[in-house]
């Protein structure tokens, strides 16, 4: 394995990485990305085409898982809040570019874990209790699989401490940290999501008839 040259002031430990963990965090972007690009579509079908539909229409196929019971919580549509998790993993993403320190592989696993056992309980719900699927979803739910996939890849090529070792440096990791690197995407990406919410409660002017 390649020993990692790092980019902020030395800790107590070392830790070394395969030259291919570069490359798998790249991917990992790509991915990320792309599952932040399907639940925004899916945001903006729940904010703006929904609506539309009249309350009483026969609906069907991806209208029907969209518009179940199952995609809400507390009001909210799963998509908005797959796409929060993504932007997340996204921006943990960035960091290890920036740090290169261990510590945010170990934080990442139990975040891509849980994607995981989320998504198969919605692949399930499409499967069983409504019978539909919604191709948007089963893309999302993939890339929760691949970024997991992901994620084990580079702990296979990592060498580093132990979560408990590393974890008391997380403040200090912090203060290392060119935040403006990771804020200013996240921050892109969160007034998105935000501005989904927003604009259908804007007082727009009623179309003009012609």
């Amino acid at each position: 394995m390649a020993t990692h040259t790092r980019t902020i002031q030395a800790f107590d430990y070392d830790w070394e990485y395969s030259s291919r963990v570069s490359v798998l965090f790249g991917i990992f972007g790509v991915v990320a990305v792309v599952g932040w690009l399907v639940s925004i579509m899916l945001t903006a079908i729940h904010m703006f085409a929904l609506p539309a539909i009249p309350a009483d229409a026969p609906v069907q196929g991806s209208i029907e898982v969209i518009t179940s019971p199952w995609a809400y919580v507390f009001g909210i549509p799963l998509a908005t809040l797959g796409a929060v998790y993504y932007l997340g993993t996204l921006g943990l993403t960035l960091w290890w570019f920036d740090t290169r320190h261990p510590l945010i592989i170990k934080i990442l696993t139990p975040i891509t874990a849980s994607g995981v056992a989320f998504s198969a309980y919605f692949v399930y719900l499409q499967l069983v209790p409504i019978g539909e699927i919604c191709p948007f979803c089963m893309v999302s739910a993939s890339a929760t699989v691949i970024l997991f996939g992901l994620e084990l890849a580079i702990l296979s090529k990592s060498s580093t401490p132990s979560l408990s070792t590393m974890y008391p440096d997380l403040k200090r990791l912090v203060s290392e940290t060119n935040l403006a690197i990771i804020a200013f995407p996240m921050l892109i990406g969160a007034m998105t999501i935000l501005g989904m919410f927003v604009v259908p409660m804007l007082p727009l002017p009623d179309a003009v008839p012609f």
